[in-house]
């Protein structure tokens, strides 16, 4: 949930720019803790499943637990499944469906909260009884050869712990040499991976364009700047992470003129909310805002370089936006304009 809450964050809530890691670590938390539980989830559906299709009991009492127990059961597979699938299918960046991803995955997250705490009710009685019973007792008790609960969760937990070791290194770094199933683990230009590259936004012709030039707009006064004038203003320097929806981070060094320092140019208020425009012409987040105490924070910035070299055009080339504490997607490139919001 607070994936979504900085991807779509209520007007009336300013997120702070600090801890600058915390989006990197909870978007990481997210993916890593979904990657875990595909194991578990196959588990707890070959334990309830066969209860789908039990006889119901007799009396009304009864009756409503055992129907409440079902609908929860299918309500919680069927929603954690939605959740697991489409979530892998944003990890690889596969959108074979029509509806808004995020909002769909939101909403199916409330279903699963929803259905998780009325099973949990309904199956309170047994959840005591079962904590209290000895752990090797077989589930079957006419059947010998049954594994019992002890060798089940060894079995799931040592698949999740796999399935991390195998995914986590685009989030952990000293697991990057390790994560074979990583969708992102590897290099890209400057060390950084790419998830759009200029071309496939349709900004990499304008991006390199002598013409090019950043406009700083504040009511009727605006001020136009070449990459050599910006590159002529103070520049600061500061290790920041990249944090994608998708669950991969990295740290970089980024090199540019503090936001702030644009908007004393046209005598705005450093803590004055901001719109970044791109270049490009295909895809979603062309544009982003960006609050006013992210704004006045030094840390962000109007980047130019990375990792000590001219920014790479699918890394932004000729002027991004990088700040602490921000969703990938939002850290626009490409930018040729600053609109100070009134």
């Amino acid at each position: 949930m607070w994936s979504h809450l900085q991807y779509s964050t209520p007007g009336w809530l300013s997120l702070s720019p600090n801890p600058t890691q915390l989006y990197r670590w909870t978007q990481g938390l997210h993916i890593v803790s979904g990657t875990a539980a595909i194991p578990l989830l196959l588990v707890k559906l070959w334990s309830v499943f066969p209860r789908l299709f039990i006889r119901p009991p007799r009396g009304g009492r009864a009756l409503i637990v055992e129907g409440l127990e079902r609908v929860s059961i299918a309500a919680l597979m069927g929603a954690t499944f939605f959740m697991l699938a489409s979530g892998t299918l944003n990890i690889i960046g596969w959108y074979p469906w029509e509806f808004s991803f995020r909002r769909t995955h939101e909403a199916v997250a409330w279903v699963a909260i929803g259905s998780l705490l009325v099973h949990i009710g309904v199956k309170l009685p047994v959840i005591r009884q079962a904590l209290g019973a000895p752990i090797e007792h077989p589930d079957h008790a006419d059947d010998p050869a049954a594994p019992t609960r002890r060798t089940v969760m060894r079995g799931a937990f040592l698949a999740s712990g796999l399935a991390v070791v195998l995914t986590a290194g685009q989030t952990v770094p000293w697991l990057r040499h390790l994560s074979a199933f990583s969708v992102r683990p590897g290099d890209g230009p400057q060390d950084l991976p790419v998830n759009r590259t200029a071309a496939g936004a349709g900004a990499d012709k304008t991006a390199v364009d002598p013409a090019w030039r950043l406009e700083i707009t504040a009511g009727d006064r605006t001020v136009s700047l070449t990459r050599d004038e910006l590159l002529a203003m103070p520049q600061s320097t500061h290790r920041l992470p990249i944090a994608c929806v998708e669950g991969w981070s990295r740290n970089a060094t980024w090199t540019g003129v503090p936001v702030r320092d644009l908007l004393a140019l046209v005598g705005a208020d450093a803590r004055s909310d901001v719109v970044v425009r791109s270049l490009q012409t295909k895809g979603a987040f062309g544009s982003s805002r960006v609050v006013g105490n992210v704004v006045d924070d030094g840390r962000t910035l109007l980047a130019l370089e990375l990792n000590g070299g001219t920014l790479d055009i699918d890394h932004g080339y000729p002027a991004r936006l990088i700040a602490p504490n921000r969703p990938g997607v939002f850290q626009t490139k490409w930018i040729n304009r600053i609109e100070v919001d009134a």
